[in-house]
């Protein structure tokens, strides 16, 4: 099977990039910054070259858009909505232009689509898209619009010949440096796991191994289109997240943060208190509906299998291992 991943260098790209070679199919990353021989140019809004991968190819799965992990200023929220919308966009045109599109296009989308809620849980047909929720910052109603823009982009796309399929995606845990289950892990170590604001929204989230699966599954299944959950099942309040994580890493403290704590670790971080804050409460419906199995359904079985890989990682780079006594 060939498959092209524009925007494929990002942390979720680089697990479905290990993990499709992995299997034995032919992987083309197309990126801002080719490193690797089967990495290929472009700039995420124009046609160019890099489209002939497109053409002949039988899967699409388009990662790009600028990092969420950013303070949300003006600037940085326009960027993650051209960069996702362009690139969306572009895609769209090249696997038009193709004599041989691909079968299949999935997009990247976002679970940050939905609603902040505590009540219930968002399924594709039942879930409340977000945007109009009282007592929420103004510009979390912007995120939510990035995500609608970002669906838009490949709904609208003429490619009759190709299916089309949005990954409304919690966040992915892998143990790869840099990413959201490494960060959290780093503060659970270091004592700061402890519930944010009250720890009452809730998290959702899926296992790296169930993401690429889920993928897998989406692209074997010709008669699923349209907008899909990919969460895991068992989506859950912070404060009990963030114990279950430091229960996998033998840490019993997690000093606990108000809002305004949050705020100024945020700004240390450059990053925003929305990842923090928002009650993402997402569901997989569809793919429930559809017959896939979680291999990771619960967070302590899938924490404990990120925390033992996570040591593999640092014992093979030399770093410390954390004891359960002391943070690292």
């Amino acid at each position: 099977m060939k498959v092209v991943l524009p925007g494929g260098t990002g942390q979720v790209g680089t697990i479905l990039d290990r993990a499709l070679t992995a299997a034995g199919h032919e992987v083309t990353v197309v990126t801002r910054r080719p490193a690797r021989a089967h990495h290929i140019g472009w700039d995420g809004a124009t046609l160019g070259r890099w489209a002939a991968a497109i053409d002949g190819c039988d899967v699409v799965v388009n990662l790009a858009g600028r990092s969420v992990s950013c303070r949300y200023t003006t600037e940085n929220l326009r960027a993650m909505m051209d960069s996702r919308v362009d690139s969306a966009r572009v895609v769209g045109e090249a696997i038009a232009a193709a004599s041989r599109p691909p079968r299949v296009w999935l997009q990247m989308s976002t679970a940050t689509v939905y609603a902040h809620r505590f009540d219930a849980a968002h399924d594709e047909a039942t879930g409340v898209i977000g945007g109009s929720e009282p007592g929420v910052p103004d510009y979390w109603a912007y995120s939510v619009a990035i995500a609608e823009n970002w669906e838009r982009a490949q709904a609208e796309a003429p490619t009759p010949a190709t299916r089309k399929v949005a990954l409304r995606s919690a966040m992915v845990m892998s143990p790869d440096r840099g990413g959201v289950f490494d960060v959290l892990s780093r503060l659970a170590r270091l004592g700061l796991g402890g519930p944010v604001a009250g720890g009452a929204q809730y998290v959702s989230w899926i296992h790296d191994e169930d993401f690429v699966r889920a993928v897998e599954f989406l692209i074997a299944r010709d008669d699923i289109e349209g907008p899909v959950n990919l969460a895991s099942p068992g989506p859950l309040p912070h404060r009990d997240f963030m114990r279950v994580l430091r229960t996998a890493w033998g840490i019993p403290v997690g000093l606990p943060a108000t809002r305004w704590m949050a705020e100024l670790g945020a700004f240390a971080l450059r990053s925003d208190t929305e990842l923090l804050l928002k009650s993402r409460r997402v569901v997989p419906g569809r793919l429930h509906a559809a017959g896939f199995a979680f291999t990771y359904p619960d967070w302590e079985t899938a924490a404990t299998s990120l925390v033992q890989r996570a040591r593999l990682v640092r014992a093979a780079s030399g770093r410390p291992r954390a004891s359960s006594s002391h943070a690292v």
